[in-house]
């Protein structure tokens, strides 16, 4: 699989390159240094997965995420963050990325992330997530915009759904991928897409991540 990384600065970059470059079935086909330059680069390499930092001057991640998946909806973005960056990591998620890593997570875990959104999966650690909604939500109250974005869904909206398909949501949330889903719940990989595509339509979401982020929401502990 091909990846662009994307950072504003370079030993972040290089090192990046240096250990995806060591697995032998990925390729770093180049690097960024921040949101225009990676949609310059996503057109010009058509990369698989893109690992995008998500604070950096000129266009941010979140920015040059909105861009590369409006023009480039098959590409895969997975965000690059720190704890501090909660309000910018949310509003990434709602722009359809298929999740985020902390920065100082090990190496092996970064291959595995890129590894699951390739395959389709999410990257949504459940215990940082809620941390971060937790954290939003004492912004929240000095920021009425961001209290209504971070609003709970009524209870009629989990209603809607059969008991399957909040199997199905539930691990949505703990970022499986179609295949996964099907093995836990000994379903077909066909049963499970049209169970995701069933609930996301019945929630009024828009793609898998976001799903997931519901769950995350809802379902978890």
């Amino acid at each position: 699989m091909k990846i662009l990384i994307v950072d504003d600065q370079r030993l972040m970059r290089e090192g990046l390159a240096t250990i995806i470059g060591l697995e032998p079935s990925m390729e770093v086909v180049g690097t960024a240094e921040d949101g225009r330059d990676a949609y310059a680069k996503v057109i010009e390499w058509q990369p698989d997965v893109v690992l995008m930092d998500i604070r950096m001057p000129g266009m941010d991640g979140v920015e040059g995420t909105e861009l590369i998946l409006k023009h480039f909806p098959e590409t895969k973005v997975l965000i690059l963050t720190t704890f501090d960056d909660a309000e910018l990591i949310m509003n990434a998620l709602g722009k359809g990325v298929h999740g985020y890593l902390l920065k100082d997570m090990p190496s092996e875990a970064i291959i595995s992330a890129i590894q699951s959104v390739y395959n389709g999966g999410t990257v949504l650690q459940h215990d940082i997530t809620a941390m971060l909604l937790k954290e939003l939500k004492k912004l929240s109250d000095m920021n009425p915009n961001l209290a209504h974005s971070l609003s709970k869904k009524e209870p009629a909206e989990l209603s809607k759904l059969t008991e399957r398909e909040k199997d199905v949501i539930e691990l949505l949330g703990q970022g499986l991928n179609n295949k996964e889903i099907a093995d836990s719940l000994y379903l077909t990989e066909g049963t499970v897409k049209n169970h995701v595509s069933n609930l996301i339509a019945k929630l009024g979401l828009r793609d898998r991540t976001q799903a997931a982020l519901f769950a995350v929401r809802h379902l978890g502990p």
